[in-house]
């Protein structure tokens, strides 16, 4: 054995490569975690600097609370939408670039360039083109239905908007492991469906979907986190929650709890429960999936 190739004589080696590692997770991870859940006992003002201890009546106040339970449930209405409607058109965009021959390279960047955008970046250049008088989608769309798109007063059209938003934002990241995984899929099963007479459509979702499967139930998992946390640019930057709090998801309201009405311990509680809602999806999403998943042999 070289002395390139030998392994650790002691766990102290292998011990002090990890220091840098754990000292990020505490420092970013688990110490915030920890402070966050100290300061959701407490009652706060002026940004924190004068608090009192209350237990756990920030929790029954977001329970009793009507407007966080109508964001609560706006929420969830919100990450269906956009966990569903990201997996189905990038599904249906992912398996039109995996059939095609010729200038797959420059479709495949042209599809997922919107991810390579910041969020930020991508809810103001949306803003502009979804705009209800000056946007030249909703100029064309009101031209063709003869509808008045007006995001701006209308809560159900302003959801619908950023969830849209939300949907093309993340497509680009969903694609590049659908192709990633179609094309991994062996040529001899393509061709033996097709001696078959199998078509395109019953291709994609009888042969196809099974054995991406696993790569489905990841995309389901990353999605959800997407829509909780990740969107928060969008509906600041689009609708500041608004109108009528149509808009205002967990994570905005969280945020104006904190940094506009200085609620610090309320806004503490609103994060470890929205945290405690992603696991239990995470952990029902992995079990309810574990059934429809095929990892193959």
């Amino acid at each position: 054995m070289t002395e390139f190739t030998k392994p650790f004589d002691s766990s102290w080696q292998a011990y002090l490569l990890l220091v840098p590692t754990f000292a990020v997770l505490i420092a970013f991870l688990y110490y915030p975690a920890v402070e966050t859940f100290r300061l959701s006992l407490y009652q706060t003002l002026l940004l924190g600097t004068q608090k009192a201890f209350v237990g756990l009546e920030n929790f029954k106040i977001l329970a009793t609370s009507p407007e966080y339970q109508r964001s609560f449930v706006i929420s969830f209405a919100f990450a269906a939408f956009v966990v569903v409607g990201t997996l189905v058109v990038s599904l249906f965009v992912s398996y039109l670039l995996f059939e095609v021959s010729r200038g797959t390279s420059s479709y495949l960047v042209a599809a997922i360039w919107p991810y390579a955008l910041p969020t930020a970046v991508a809810a103001t250049v949306l803003m502009f083109l979804m705009h209800p008088t000056l946007g030249v989608i909703t100029h064309y769309l009101e031209a063709l239905t003869g509808i008045e798109l007006d995001w701006f007063t209308s809560g159900p059209l302003a959801f619908v908007v950023v969830g849209l938003v939300a949907i093309w934002k993340q497509l680009g990241y969903n694609i590049i492991f659908l192709v990633a995984a179609l094309n991994n899929i062996p040529e001899t099963l393509t061709e033996s469906a097709k001696l078959d007479g199998v078509g395109r459509l019953k291709m994609l979702y009888k042969v196809y979907v099974p054995l991406i499967s696993p790569t489905m139930v990841f995309l389901v998992v990353m999605d959800t986190i997407y829509a909780f946390f990740q969107t928060f640019p969008m509906v600041d930057l689009m609708t500041s929650g608004g109108p009528s709090g149509a808009t205002n998801l967990l994570i905005y309201k969280l945020y104006r709890d904190a940094f506009e009405f200085n609620s610090l311990g309320k806004a503490s509680a609103e994060s470890i429960i929205l945290f405690v809602i992603v696991a239990i999806l995470m952990y029902v999403q992995l079990r309810v999936s574990e059934s429809y998943t095929h990892y193959g042999a």
